[in-house]
């Protein structure tokens, strides 16, 4: 380890300031650009000791956790409380521009789609059973050390509202001093806890759950690995005026208020296309939508997601058709062939992406496109694809739905060339 002083120059893709030095870059977090800091340097990384030149940008942190000063970084559930809205903001968007721009991909960029405080209805913490009680919260920053919480200004008010009866429930689920993790997910009909990789959950712990849970208000279901252990109600949530219920620990989108620019973008794109495709679907977050006016086919690889969209299309009123097919479309992406038969195309896929099926989609005619994407750079690799067989993007929208973090949606829309 040694010691030094350097001056940041910009934030890398992570949100850490970074340092140019004769052996490349240093990366410092919780820093910002034209900030001058001594650090104790360990390879290329960096730990602030003391700053002698502030960056005006840099402003007083919103939660306690985060860190006094916005610099120790003590919960590591933010990394960007400690910058401005002006600098944070275009952050986010710059994260969406250089990845395009490092696939020559020139598109216009809508403004972003902020995001505010108290609006995630989706958080995932991280729990551990001491002598002293349970730790609830999130690892300290570059550690596994769990800082305990007892307010989250990014969570919706019926999560942290909550914060004692979650606490409860996973005391009486854990056993042993083995960490563990938990998705609190707000529902129209209470919260949805989905615990992951508690162990020895025996009969004993099922009933300390069942007896919590009976004595609590606003817990809808609990499970444990995708297992259901007790559900007083159906989870349900809202798509677009469709009620479903997803499965335990399912995916959805982290705010609502994300989730619904989203779809107005995808919906707006769509226009009156009477036959769509929606790939990589979940639970139906565009496809119950689009349904209102199009025949759709929702294609996903997790089953237990599909059966809850499938569930829902059954029940509800007003929609036009909706099908559904399990398949695994990083292995088996639908085909030029199969594609042909669709107005439009959504597809909304993990983290690494579509690569494979954006090949299919660029031979496969389809007059409209909207892509949907979690990891610009990915998502730039896809565009790419498409435009190169004669795609014009016509609209690039990013999107902030995790708040002072450096994650970031995107929906890009293309129609073919004539």
């Amino acid at each position: 380890m040694s010691t030094e002083t350097v001056t940041i120059s910009r934030l890398g893709s992570g949100g850490d300031g970074i340092a140019s030095g004769p052996e490349g870059p240093l990366y410092v977090p919780f820093t910002l650009p034209g900030e001058t800091v001594a650090i104790a340097r360990v390879k290329n990384h960096g730990t602030v000791i003391s700053t002698s030149a502030a960056s005006p940008d840099r402003i007083a942190p919103a939660c306690p956790h985060f860190g006094p000063d916005g610099r120790n970084g003590t919960c590591g559930g933010c990394s960007l409380q400690h910058a401005s809205d002006g600098l944070y903001h275009a952050f986010k968007r710059g994260l969406v521009a250089d990845a395009l721009k490092s696939k020559g991909i020139a598109a216009e960029m809508a403004p972003l789609v902020i995001a505010r405080p108290g609006e995630r209805r989706r958080v995932v913490f991280t729990a551990r059973r001491t002598e002293k009680g349970l730790l609830l919260g999130f690892n300290q920053a570059g550690s596994h050390h769990i800082v305990d919480i007892d307010q989250c200004p990014i969570s919706r008010p019926g999560i942290v509202g909550k914060l004692d009866a979650i606490r409860a429930v996973a005391t009486a689920l854990s056993t042993d001093s083995q960490g563990f993790r938990l998705t609190v997910l707000e529902t129209l009909s209470g919260l949805d806890l989905a615990f992951e990789g508690v162990r020895k959950v025996g009969d004993r712990q099922r009933r300390a759950v069942t007896e919590c849970v009976l004595g609590l208000r606003g817990i809808t279901r609990v499970s444990h690995d995708g297992e259901i252990l007790i559900e007083p109600q159906k989870p349900q949530i809202d798509f677009g005026g469709v009620l479903v219920s997803p499965p335990p620990g399912g995916f959805t989108q982290a705010t609502k208020e994300a989730e619904d620019a989203m779809a107005a973008l995808v919906l707006g794109h769509i226009g009156k296309a009477k036959r769509v495709a929606d790939l990589f679907a979940g639970s139906g977050t565009f496809a119950l939508r689009m349904a209102r006016s199009a025949r759709v086919h929702a294609v996903e690889g997790d089953e237990k997601a599909l059966k809850a969209l499938d569930h829902a299309a059954r029940h509800a009123q007003g929609l036009k058709g909706v099908t559904v097919e399990k398949r695994d479309l990083f292995r088996r992406p639908l085909m030029a062939s199969e594609l042909k038969v669709f107005d439009a195309v959504v597809f909304d896929p993990p983290r690494a992406g579509a690569e494979d099926q954006c090949r299919e989609l660029a031979r496969s005619g389809v007059k409209k496109i909207a892509a949907v994407s979690c990891n610009p750079v990915t998502l730039a690799r896809d565009l790419a694809i498409l435009t190169a067989a004669g795609y014009r993007i016509t609209g690039v929208t990013p999107i902030d739905q995790f708040l002072w973090s450096s994650h970031v949606e995107t929906v890009a829309t293309l129609e073919l060339s004539k």
